[in-house]
C-alpha cells in the first residue's frame, strides 16, 4: 500500500478515535449532570413539608421548584375534577384525578390526587374517596408542562387532558377567570383515602440514567477502531508473504 494512502488512513483513524472518545467524555459529563439531578430530587423529597406561603416563595426564587414537599389544608371541589391521561407506576393505563382544593386561607391549589383506572374514572364509582370535609394534603410541587410534538392536544370539552396545562385547566374549572389557581400543581403523596382511590404517590422519582453504558460503548468502539487500524497497518507494513 502506498505511503500516501497509509497517511490518509492514519488521519481518518485519528479523527474517528477522537470523535468516539469525545462522545464518551460527553456521556460522562451527562452522567455527572444526571446524578446531580437525581441527588437534588432525593434531597428535596426528604425535606419536611413546607407551608403554601413558603412554597410560593420557593417558586418565585427557584427556576425549577419541582419536588419540594408542601402541606395544605382545605376542602376539595370534587364537582370540578379533571382527568389527565397517564400510566400508573405499574404501567396500567388510566387517569390522574386533578381536583381544585380551596385552602382555609381562600387560595386554590390544583391537586393531582392520584391514579384511577379507566373503569373508575367516573366519580360515581368511587364515592367513598370524594371526601367533603376539610382535610390536610401533603404533596410535591410539580410545574405545568409544555406539550411535546408527540403528545396529543388536550380536549377540555371532553375533560380529557394529556399535558398539565395549568392555565387552561384552571379556566375550564372556573370559567370566566373568576379564580386564579396557585401557579403549580401539587402531586399528592400516598395516603389512606376511603375506598383506596384515587391512589396517590404516583410521582416518578427515578430518572433514566444510561449515560455510563453509553460512555463505555463509545470508548469500546474507539478501542476497536484502534485495534482494527493496528492490525491493518501491521499487515500492510509487513508486505505480502512469500
Amino acid at each position: 500500500m502506498q505511503t500516501g494512502s497509509l497517511l490518509k488512513l492514519t488521519i481518518a483513524t485519528l479523527i474517528g478515535v477522537s470523535l468516539l472518545v469525545g462522545l464518551g467524555v460527553w456521556q460522562l459529563q451527562r452522567l455527572e449532570w444526571k446524578e446531580g439531578i437525581i441527588a437534588r430530587i432525593e434531597a428535596r423529597t426528604e425535606r419536611e413539608p413546607m407551608s403554601l406561603e413558603r412554597a410560593l416563595d420557593i417558586v418565585r426564587r427557584y427556576p425549577n421548584p419541582d419536588y419540594f414537599p408542601v402541606r395544605v389544608e382545605g376542602r376539595f371541589h370534587h364537582d370540578r375534577e379533571r382527568y389527565l391521561y397517564a400510566l400508573s407506576l405499574e404501567g396500567e393505563p388510566g387517569w390522574h384525578v386533578i381536583t381544585p382544593l380551596e385552602t382555609v386561607g381562600g387560595e386554590v391549589v390544583l391537586v393531582d390526587r392520584g391514579f384511577v383506572p379507566e373503569a373508575m374514572r367516573d366519580p360515581v364509582t368511587r364515592t367513598q374517596g370524594q371526601v367533603e370535609e376539610v382535610g390536610a394534603v401533603t404533596g410535591l410541587i410539580r410545574s405545568p408542562e409544555t406539550p411535546g410534538i408527540f403528545i396529543p392536544e388536550n380536549e377540555p370539552d371532553r375533560n380529557q387532558w394529556f399535558s398539565r396545562d395549568l392555565t387552561a385547566m384552571g379556566r375550564s374549572m372556573f370559567p370566566g377567570g373568576t379564580v386564579e389557581p396557585i401557579p403549580f400543581f401539587l402531586e399528592a403523596r400516598k395516603s389512606d383515602v376511603p375506598g383506596g382511590l384515587p391512589l396517590g404517590g404516583q410521582t416518578r422519582l427515578t430518572l433514566t440514567n444510561n449515560h455510563l453504558q453509553y460512555a463505555l460503548t463509545w470508548f469500546c468502539l474507539a478501542v476497536v477502531l484502534v485495534v482494527v487500524y493496528a492490525a491493518y497497518m501491521w499487515g500492510a507494513l509487513r508486505g505480502p508473504r512469500p
